[in-house]
């Protein structure tokens, strides 16, 4: 499954299941070191790792969503 780090409060990361929007709060010590909010997590049998390369595929997808809004706009 695959999650997005919704936001960290505390101890406590809420985390967003990207397919179904269910959110679901874990504990930061049960998480990678250097997670961050937005950051995109896979897990697999109860462990997370920090899946970089969606993290930046989605980035990338934002951005360029950005850029047509910003050309309809200027027309």
């Amino acid at each position: 499954m695959k999650y997005a780090v919704d936001r960290i409060e505390d101890n406590i990361a809420v985390l967003e299941n990207i397919t179904t929007k269910e959110k679901k709060e874990v504990e930061l010590t049960s998480l990678p070191s250097e997670v961050h909010e937005k950051a995109i997590l896979m897990e697999e049998k109860g462990i997370f790792k920090i899946d970089t390369i969606e993290e930046e595929n989605r980035k990338k997808i934002l951005r360029e969503k950005m850029e047509r809004l910003k050309k309809l706009k200027n027309n």
